[in-house]
């Protein structure tokens, strides 16, 4: 018992001077703290639960801080002076006292704090009690808490890893991971996987060193891990060295040097038949606790319907990848004096067939004809209408059209088509003796074109409705822009694919091509493989098709070179194109020093058609080959008036345009058509 200072606070009368029987059963004791001396006072219990010898106790409060761990004392000093402060009424704390052996024992003080008429603290009454049991059986619930909420995390993160893994390997990339191995907390894994005939592929493997020679492919019925787990469906624990090597002696001798001490492998099973297993192996281990199995076996089944979901994925889009190509050209043809490179890349999001196509279709005179398109769609339908269209407008081009007319007619023939599919598409027709290239756009997006020193730039190309939308509103009019192509330049036609992004501009895209084709390699084909790795490492939801045509060198045009354009009324910028196409042309055949005034009379028999009929005109022109060598120029319209020679008279403006054809010609005539005519002139040129 502890002495009070005089003038200290006397406890009330009724307090008992001895310990509640009921207090000393539960081993709880009491105390009694006078805040004004400092003095606390202890019943025998308290003495009991604290190991604190009546006679080794001085009265004050820091005798028993002192012996607490620092940071038990700290914390219970700051919760009662809290309590104090604060005004509350009451206070709780767990805290260790050192018994006089040497050991902890956990404490636990239950405080009333009693206050003057003003408010202030005067003393603290309250119990004091061992709650060594209370807390060893909150910390096994709180170890039995802490091992449920890893399994729940371990399996959770790799089943939320694994939700966006789409192929194999994207799963075995999850897997080995290094966040992923340090959540399995094992060194490495391997991974096989069951193929037809009980063979066993190894798709995952450990360390590049671990790899045994022999093991790629194994079978069910030999002696390795894999191939029993795959042959009995349960999983093998093996639990350390000396189990590993009675029970694999083939396998243990090429792993032994790298410090593998025990291995779980699993089999992964999906809709009750086995597709293949997975192994993790350790380091630092010695066995496995029951948790540590339950989890393991949990994650063996989330890894097998991952692994069953990416194998079908991978077949279909295998499948559906295969196709596609199908239906795409076979080879590309020669053509000389170019260059061309074709890349396609199926979606990496979605398993469904594209309808992304490109093509390249040579043509008589040294002529070439390149065409990129996409129909409507990522399913079997677009496929079959890429096809079907792919074939059509090479065959109208190949039958001579004009670009104009071979888009046109594309268009038609996908409007009577028994489909809803629209599709957008590009035409080029390049003359690489001349370098003119005749390009026609169908709602598709421009072309670029690259210079020799690498520079870039977009090529704004007039354009028309997307394919079957035309034909479908009565639009079947597609202007033709004429582009000049030096040697060593070069035209890139791509699908949308290339440039958009989900939630991006399309001109931000289009800046990103260009950079990434100015800054790319030289050759167009490492120039095409450089932006299909690309559009493989940001992946997307739509195909990607292009093709790159670069123009060799001067070429020279053989028998039937032949260049045609479309003016159609109030069209200066075709009536522009169109004398651009001709000069271009008779330089690059050979006939530089009649340029003039061959331009010349094909703006004068153009201007006259397009003056004195209703409709536009067609300007062709064309090599002859025979002992003189002849540049043709033919205007076609569709009026059946002929053109007759007229006196203009001294003071007129007009009548002069057929005398300035019958000067500047060697010959020219009209030839009636059964919907129109056709003015035609020729000059001899020297033979190159």
């Amino acid at each position: 018992m502890v002495d009070r200072a005089a003038g200290a606070p006397t406890l009330p009368d009724d307090w008992p001077a001895s310990p509640d029987t009921s207090l000393t059963l539960n081993r709880m004791g009491s105390f009694d703290w006078d805040l004004a001396s400092g003095l606390m006072h202890l019943d025998g219990p308290a003495h009991h639960v604290l190991d604190l010898p009546p006679e080794e106790y001085d009265g004050r409060r820091t005798s028993l801080m002192a012996r607490m761990p620092s940071e038990d004392a700290a914390r219970l000093d700051a919760l009662v002076t809290q309590a104090l402060k604060n005004g509350s009424e009451n206070y709780g704390a767990y805290f260790r006292i050192r018994r006089r052996d040497g050991s902890l024992r956990w404490t636990h003080s239950q405080g009333c704090v009693r206050r003057d008429a003003e408010g202030r603290p005067v003393r603290v009454i309250g119990i004091v009690r061992d709650a060594t049991v209370e807390l060893a059986d909150a910390t096994a619930r709180f170890a039995a808490d802490n091992e449920r909420r890893w399994q729940t995390s371990v399996v959770g993160a790799t089943t939320a890893a694994l939700a966006h893994a789409r192929t194999v390997q994207d799963v075995i990339d999850v897997l080995k991971d290094v966040h992923g191995l340090e959540i399995f907390g094992a060194t490495s894994l391997v991974m096989g996987l069951l193929e037809p005939g009980g063979r066993i592929h190894l798709v995952a493997e450990g360390p590049e060193e671990a790899f045994v020679p022999g093991t790629r492919f194994t079978r069910v019925d030999e002696q390795y891990p894999m191939s029993e787990v795959i042959r009995t469906l349960a999983p093998r624990f093996i639990e350390g060295p000396r189990d590993f090597s009675g029970s694999y002696p083939v396998l243990w001798p090429h792993i032994e040097d790298l410090g593998i001490e025990a291995a779980a492998y699993l089999p992964l099973i999906a809709q009750g038949r086995p597709i293949g297993a997975f192994g993790l192996l350790y380091n630092d281990r010695s066995g496995f606790t029951s948790a540590e199995r339950n989890v393991l076996i949990a994650l063996g089944s989330t890894i097998a319907q991952s692994v069953q979901r990416a194998v079908l994925y991978d077949q279909e889009h295998d499948l559906a990848e295969g196709l596609q190509q199908a239906m795409l050209p076979r080879r590309i043809p020669d053509v000389p004096g170019a260059q061309i490179a074709v890349r396609y890349r199926s979606a990496r999001i979605g398993r469904d067939i594209g309808g992304d196509w490109y093509d390249v279709i040579p043509l008589p005179g040294g002529r070439v004809g390149a065409v990129i398109g996409d129909v409507q769609g990522h399913d079997t339908d677009a496929a079959a209408v890429m096809g079907q269209l792919r074939i059509v407008l090479r065959a109208y081009a190949a039958e001579g059209h004009s670009p104009a007319t071979v888009m046109a007619r594309a268009s038609a023939f996908l409007h009577e088509l028994d489909t809803d599919r629209f599709a957008t598409c590009l035409y080029a027709e390049a003359d690489l003796s001349s370098g003119v290239v005749q390009v026609v756009r169908a709602g598709h997006v421009d072309p670029l074109l690259r210079d020799t020193d690498g520079s870039c730039r977009r090529i704004p190309v007039d354009g028309g409705m997307p394919l079957g939308l035309s034909a479908e509103f009565g639009r079947l009019e597609y202007p033709v822009t004429t582009v000049e192509l030096d040697p060593g330049q070069a035209l890139l036609l791509y699908t949308d694919g290339l440039v958009e992004l989900p939630g991006a501009d399309l001109d931000d895209g289009m800046q990103r091509l260009t950079a990434l084709v100015r800054n790319g390699p030289r050759d167009i084909q490492e120039l095409a493989d450089h932006l299909c790795e690309v559009v493989d490492e940001r992946g997307g939801d739509d195909d990607v098709a292009l093709l790159l045509l670069r123009r060799r060198g001067a070429l020279t045009p053989q028998s039937g070179g032949r260049l045609q354009q479309y003016v159609g009324q109030n069209d200066p910028d075709a009536l522009r194109s169109a004398r651009r196409m001709v000069r271009s042309a008779v330089e690059a055949w050979g006939g530089r020093a009649r340029a003039d005034e061959i331009e010349l009379v094909a703006d004068e028999l153009t201007t006259n058609a397009l003056l004195h009929t209703d409709g536009g005109a067609s300007v062709t022109v064309r090599v002859l080959s025979g002992p003189q060598r002849r540049l043709r120029v033919e205007v076609e319209d569709l009026s059946s008036a002929l053109p007759r020679r007229r006196d203009a008279g001294e003071s007129g403006v007009s009548g002069r345009g057929l005398l300035l054809v019958d000067r500047l010609t060697d010959a020219w005539g009209v030839d009636p058509r059964g919907s129109g005519k056709s003015v035609w002139c020729e000059f001899a040129v020297p033979h190159r």
